[in-house]
């Protein structure tokens, strides 16, 4: 693998990958304190290609974008329904009244979290935590914040939309863009593949350095995500070798094929270790400690916890853990 840029682009600049497609970033206040945004050229304009959180902060770098631009914004596709992506594609796709594109489940998966709970108890998180083997005083501080978290940083989502499907063929002026949906990190998560210029938008679902959440969170707290996220990735060794790789997070890359082979790898290897550990009864929260070795705070637990959760679930749908709950109510996971 090697990098394209040696350092981050700031926010609110832009720089050329190629021809008809830049790059720019937007700050993000968690550890992880940028995304990477990208606009294709096309006959009307600028798609862009998600669009960071919905905050004034980031309307403020947009509207200077805006300005430097050539040409209006003609489009908004969004890879996936995770906030830091979806933030403003309404307020962009409605301000410009322009197409807005998006996969079905991710679509109305954020239309759902952007209606929150609807007055519906959050008994099931709480159980779900408790299932994990929190304490009671985590777990209130992690379901105590109300149903208005994914609205807050969301501006309203288009009311109508265009459908991105595995395998379709968009075109963007001159050029073609293959949508590949990749699964697990979220539901029907979109990548764009333009042959004529090898350029891969891989959003989330490919990473370098950082490895992409694979989780099952208390909405589905029996997924087996990820199943789903290791059926999808080696699709994309289909691609050339010397792909340019545009992520959502870190530096634009060439060296795809290695870095599949590094997160199958990656979770193969934390698959080994739950095994080796669970020759003994363990609980999610004995088990976190396998797979991360830094100190996790109440933010990062709700992710760590839905990671792990995920490759036990693997485990048990591959037939290697058994699952039982203990006079507690706590799932304790041993090899079968």
């Amino acid at each position: 693998m090697h990098y394209l840029f040696d350092k981050q682009v700031a926010p609110g600049e832009l720089v050329e990958i190629t021809d008809g497609v830049l790059w720019l970033t937007m700050p993000l206040p968690f550890e992880l304190d940028h995304i990477n945004l990208y606009l294709i050229r096309d006959d009307k304009g600028w798609i862009v290609v998600d669009t960071g959180l919905g905050t004034n902060a980031t309307k403020a770098l947009w509207d200077k974008i805006f300005e430097q631009l050539d040409a209006p914004i003609s489009g908004v596709l969004v890879t996936h329904l995770h906030p830091d992506h979806v933030g403003l594609a309404g307020w962009i796709a409605d301000r410009f009244d322009v197409p807005f594109y998006m996969s079905q489940t991710e679509y109305f998966t954020a239309r759902a979290f952007s209606a929150g709970q609807n007055g519906a108890p959050n008994e099931r998180d709480k159980r779900y935590y408790h299932r994990a083997g929190l304490d009671s005083d985590l777990i209130t501080q992690l379901t105590s914040g109300g149903t208005k978290g994914f609205s807050s940083v969301v501006s309203p989502l288009p009311v109508s939309y265009t459908r991105l499907k595995h395998n379709m063929k968009l075109r963007f002026g001159s050029e073609q863009w293959e949508i590949i949906i990749g699964r697990g990190h979220s539901p029907e998560h979109a990548c764009l593949y333009n042959a004529s210029k090898n350029v891969l938008i891989s959003g989330d679902h490919v990473l370098p350095i950082i490895t992409p959440n694979i989780g099952a969170y208390s909405t589905e707290p029996d997924a087996n995500t990820l199943a789903d996220y290791l059926d999808t990735l080696p699709q994309f060794k289909a691609l050339p070798s010397d792909t340019v790789v545009l992520p959502a997070h870190k530096l634009p890359f060439i060296g795809l094929h290695e870095r599949v082979d590094e997160l199958v790898a990656h979770h193969q290897h934390h698959l080994s270790a739950l095994l080796d550990t669970c020759k003994t009864p363990q609980t999610i929260t004995s088990l976190l400690p396998v797979l991360f070795k830094r100190e996790l705070n109440s933010r990062s637990m709700v992710f760590a916890v839905a990671e792990c959760m995920s490759h036990v679930n693997y485990l048990i749908n591959n037939d290697k853990l058994l699952r039982t709950e203990n006079a507690l109510g706590v799932y304790e996971y041993c090899v079968s």
